[in-house]
């Protein structure tokens, strides 16, 4: 089935699943759309102030650099929602043991959106919500269902190129508090252990973009792009940029978000080359990571989250985002420059960060600058070294309370270059 333009419509309103697709004749639900052998330069519009309960969106498609496809919507009023409750469930499985063995690696995982090997696909201006309705579950519980908001895969196609998320609505997850590395959260990209690398090549991201994006109350990150299978190959402290053209990801931009209540973490990017995060809020993140509710890990550890943050990247950028109110846990600083080589952190402002300001984790990160930065009242103990062999801190504010200690207890031992920095007593 085929329309015309190249164009499908749906509207839970006036649409039937027996139409064309067509801008008179719209389908009515989204198992329609996961029938459509989409092409390049075609698209789906969905239908504003229509909700899909109970269905998903999950695509397998590739646009071209010239005819990409876009998933959007149409008409006035509310964005479209898709409201999955539960569904959508398909097997994730990164083929591998992950860095960490307290890692899960497979299981089950229910996601709204599911972009599964797609390359050259804009999805934005949708709602997405995925709060299952499991008579009986236990949130808190150590094997509850792992459930996305927006789930992005990469696995039996290479490099998948030029994926954008933009002015998306993600709320009400209620995901798995435990299980940091699968598709588990707001909004995730993962690449996992293709069935046959030599042919297809390593899975992996090049000029993928998060941009605008409203994520509220989801279990357990915010936004995190992307953990790969390939995780072993960065178990160093100098990364050279070799590695990244063989295993990791390239031009990946998470610019003006907006993260709320996120479990865990509020916005991670991982194995990237010079990617490049601004302009976001992370807000009162890290709600779950504590003992009233991260009750039942059994052999998974990992009680620890931050708010705005890189994992075993290359000259990555912070710049101009702003974290408040990050809860306390082992982490909870407002930044983290996390085993990665060449972190930038410039113009942020953090405010009230029970965990602290920034932190440098441990041995492997290398090279970390922070400069031009504003912290105001954040807690616990400002600055973090924790191991750290070269951290170098310049040019920021820092406000704080008399008894806030500037390095935190027990998150010292490292060595870091405070010079030009001005401290200010509250």
């Amino acid at each position: 089935m085929k329309t015309s333009s190249g164009i499908y419509y749906v509207s839970a309103q006036k649409g039937n699943d027996k139409n064309d697709g067509s801008a008179h004749h719209p389908f009515a639900t989204l198992f329609a759309v996961n029938c459509l052998p989409l092409k390049p330069g075609e698209q789906v519009l969905l239908e504003r102030g229509s909700v899909f309960p109970g269905q998903f969106l999950h695509l397998s498609v590739q646009g071209t650099k010239e005819a990409p496809i876009l998933i959007g919507a149409y008409g006035e009023g509310n964005p479209p929602e898709i409201a999955a409750r539960g569904q959508g469930i398909w097997y994730q499985d990164y083929g591998t043991e992950l860095d960490s063995p307290t890692h899960t690696k497979e299981g089950y995982v229910s996601s709204a959106v599911l972009l599964y090997d797609c390359a050259y696909v804009t999805l934005r201006d949708i709602a997405v919500s995925n709060q299952g309705e499991i008579v009986g579950e236990i949130y808190e519980a150590p094997r509850k269902m792992n459930r996305t908001g927006v789930a992005v895969v990469a696995k039996n196609r290479g490099t998948l190129r030029e994926i954008h998320l933009e002015n998306l609505e993600v709320r009400n997850v209620n995901g798995n508090v435990y299980d940091k590395h699968m598709n588990n959260g707001g909004i995730y990209f993962t690449c996992l252990k293709p069935d046959d690398e030599e042919r297809t090549g390593v899975a992996r991201y090049e000029k993928v973009s998060v941009r605008g994006c409203f994520v509220h109350k989801v279990s357990r990150w915010g936004i995190a792009v992307g953990y790969s299978y390939k995780s072993r190959e960065f178990m160093k402290a100098e990364l050279e940029e070799e590695l990244f053209e063989k295993y990791g990801h390239k031009d990946i931009q998470i610019s003006g978000n907006y993260v709320k209540e996120a479990g865990g973490d509020g916005i991670t990017v991982m194995y990237a080359l010079k990617p490049v995060v601004e302009h976001n809020t992370a807000d009162s993140c890290a709600g779950e990571m504590n003992d009233r509710v991260y009750r039942f890990p059994e052999a998974r550890g990992g009680k620890v989250a931050a708010g705005i943050w890189p994992w075993k990247c290359k000259d990555a950028l912070f710049q101009y985002n702003e974290v408040r109110d990050t809860r306390l846990n082992q982490d909870g600083m407002a930044w983290d420059a996390d085993s990665g080589d060449g972190t930038v952190y410039q113009y942020n402002y953090s405010r009230q960060n029970e965990g602290g300001c920034v932190m440098f984790c441990l041995e492997e990160a290398i090279r970390n600058t922070f400069r031009y930065n504003v912290s105001y009242d954040d807690l616990g103990g400002t600055i973090s070294p924790s191991m750290n062999p070269d951290a170098y801190l310049h040019h920021n504010i820092f406000y704080k309370r008399k008894d806030v200690p500037f390095v935190r207890e027990h998150m010292d031992g490292g060595n870091f270059t405070e010079e030009e920095n001005v401290i200010k007593e509250l």
